[in-house]
């Protein structure tokens, strides 16, 4: 197959970069539009919150899965059918009236994003020439990180001047010429879906895998808004998660053609750089997660605001991704950047626990510009760390798996991180209202000046000492929570320094301008 050249390389950058920035504004896009949606479906925050479970099970699904599918049905054809089928889930995820109907739109949707982001990585990264693959990984690397920190702005802004059905319905056009051009311009690769007869699909390895990953990632999901093992759901995922994956295990270790070859694991430079992936995922969707919260409700941010917060210090990785790029093609050695990303990552988060509640919005740019670099210096190198010592054939299994640790890190993450702010609340609230007594001259003070200010503007003198205590219990509150946000951030910079010295373990091998290049391929068909 020809390397395209001019305008049919730029439409196919284009394309696969927009698609692949389309699917991950929707795995952050949905978070500020849930009390919109709660309201217009007629049901509770968390309930709706499915629409953001449902999606990530799906994702965490098919993620190990797509190298095998694209092979089976050609790329191509996977690539369009997936792009089909999130554009026509996107429709319908905007049309719907019920919660059970965008839960399950919303899955369809999954499936069909998962794929996307995987497939249009490879499809890029063919467009270019084996040296020029790492201007291709910066490019890619750009919608990544661009993805994620627009979809809180860009969701915001539509709830802000429109309404939620919106968020969905913007996939629609975009989708439509993503597939007209998909079609049009990116070719076939040679021999691509002539094989079929060839390939053995492994069901039962694919059906364990479902429902090992999905029971996990529904247990991790939902395990704190239902109190954990007090729920009867909790304690049935949690053992069809411990069942179905120790199956999995077990059934892909025996059969011939696995669906997802976990013999690569035998490798002890994957082993262990799996370990340091899993905590890159705590660290990234717990950042991501906490930092919106914090500012939207300890420190009164509006969505908007805290997208707009968040997004000018992401400008800083994409221009530290080409650079990168074209560091690790040179044969730099990965382990001092994955060393120095891990250190930036970890002073983000410590100085981010060192912030004041009468924090400016400008304060914010230096410590989200260190997570922004830590991000950038931690991405590539992990990937080639990731195959390093493994053959050519197994680099798609080898960055499959860590992929797929990658997104149940981040599931980790956000249930540790929900966990630990509920226990830490509760602590801070009662230290905070232990020092508040009805002899206190300091609250005698504050509630006389509450209740005064509440007489001057509503002149409701028999209702305002109430409404004035009403108000400290508000304040302290709105206090526990913000010194529970602070030290979620000090459990995240712990988590980044404990895994820095198993860099040890890690060899490195300096690969060829080849070799590189193939390891980036494998990467962008595995993502």
């Amino acid at each position: 197959m020809a390397t395209p050249k001019g305008f049919a390389r730029a439409i196919i950058v284009i394309t696969t970069v927009t698609a692949a920035i389309m699917e991950l504004i929707d795995t952050s896009i949905v978070n500020v539009a849930l009390s919109d949606m709660s309201g217009s479906l007629g049901v509770n925050i968390e309930d709706i919150s499915w629409v953001i479970t449902s999606y990530a099970i799906a994702n965490v699904i098919i993620i190990p899965l797509t190298g095998f599918l694209a092979e089976y049905f050609g790329r191509k054809n996977y690539y369009i059918a997936s792009m089909i089928i999130f554009t026509v889930a996107s429709y319908m995820c905007g049309q719907s009236t019920s919660l059970i109907e965008i839960i399950i739109w919303r899955f369809v949707q999954g499936v069909g994003g998962g794929a996307l982001l995987s497939t249009s990585q490879a499809i890029l990264f063919d467009a270019f020439e084996p040296k020029d693959r790492p201007i291709a990984s910066g490019l890619f690397g750009m919608g990544l990180v661009l993805g994620p920190t627009l979809g809180p702005t860009l969701g915001g802004y539509i709830i802000d001047h429109a309404s939620w059905p919106l968020i969905f319905m913007i996939n629609i056009p975009i989708g439509i010429l993503a597939t007209f051009l998909s079609f049009s311009f990116i070719e076939k690769k040679q021999g691509e879906g002539k094989n079929k007869k060839n390939i053995k699909i492994d069901y039962t390895g694919i059906m364990l895998l479902t429902v090992g990953i999905g029971s996990l990632q529904y247990m991790l999901e939902r395990g704190e808004s239902e109190d954990w093992f007090s729920s009867k759901t909790i304690i049935v995922t949690s053992i069809l998660a411990a069942a179905g994956l120790i199956a999995f295990i077990w059934y892909e270790l025996k059969v011939k053609s696995p669906a997802v070859n976990l013999r690569v694991l035998n490798n002890r430079n994957l082993a262990f750089t799996t370990i340091f992936t899993f905590v890159v995922g705590v660290g990234l969707f717990t950042s991501v997660f906490v930092f919106p919260v914090l500012a939207q409700r300890t420190l009164g941010y509006t969505a908007y605001e805290t997208g707009l917060t968040l997004l000018a210090p992401t400008m800083i990785t994409v221009l530290m991704m080409p650079i990168i790029g074209k560091l690790m093609s040179k044969g730099i050695s990965p382990i001092p950047f994955v060393v120095i990303g891990f250190l930036l990552f970890a002073a983000y988060s410590w100085l981010s626990a060192g912030v004041s509640p009468d924090v400016n919005k400008n304060d914010f740019f230096f410590p989200l510009a260190l997570r922004a670099v830590g991000i950038s210096m931690v991405q590539l190198p992990l990937i080639n760390q990731a195959v390093a010592g493994l053959q050519p054939k197994d680099y798609a299994s080898g960055i499959a798996l860590n992929n797929m640790i990658r997104q149940l890190g981040g599931a980790f993450g956000i249930a540790l991180a929900n966990n630990y702010i509920a226990h830490q609340y509760a602590q801070h609230r009662y230290d905070l209202v232990s020092k508040i007594t009805g002899e206190s001259q300091m609250f005698i003070e504050r509630s006389n000046t509450i209740a005064q200010g509440i007489i001057a503007r509503t002149g409701d003198v028999a209702g305002a000492g109430t409404k004035a205590v009403a108000t400290i219990n508000n304040l302290v509150d709105r206090q526990a929570y913000f010194l529970s946000y602070l030290d979620t951030f000090r459990l995240i910079t712990i988590f980044f320094i404990l895994v820095i010295p198993l860099v040890g373990f890690l060899r490195v091998k300096k690969k060829s301008a080849a070799e590189m290049a193939a390891t980036m391929k494998a990467a962008a068909e595995a993502h």
